[in-house]
């Protein structure tokens, strides 16, 4: 990138090593929510991410959990340059439930960035 100063250039390194937002909505003393984290930390390992997780046993997620209360757990995946999750475009978003593997994480992450 000629011209480009070097902290430009690291934003865009930044933003091209995580170019995807995982959110993982959950609730404790969820087993199979525990399988997911360890199946998003697998791909982190291999192609980071914005990551962020909802409790939804939290007051301030009631809004999340009368929509996944029984599909927990739930990823959304999108762009890293969207903002945070807005439940009024749950429709629209690229999720994984229940039961997923890395190689079905990384599938939908390829798919958001080809978008």
């Amino acid at each position: 990138m000629r011209g480009a100063s070097l902290s430009q250039v690291a934003g865009l390194i930044g933003r091209l090593l995580h170019a995807c937002r995982i959110t993982l909505f959950s609730r404790d003393d969820c087993g199979l929510c525990a399988q997911a984290k360890d199946v998003l930390s697998n791909v982190w390992d291999k192609r980071p991410f914005h990551y962020t997780e909802v409790n939804l046993a939290k007051t301030e997620f009631k809004h999340w959990r009368s929509l996944y209360d029984f599909d927990i757990p739930v990823i959304h995946i999108s762009k890293a340059e969207i903002g945070e999750e807005d439940i009024g475009k749950v429709g629209k978003a690229v999720k994984l439930m229940h039961r997923f593997t890395a190689e079905q994480v990384e599938a939908k992450m390829n798919q958001v960035e080809d978008a």
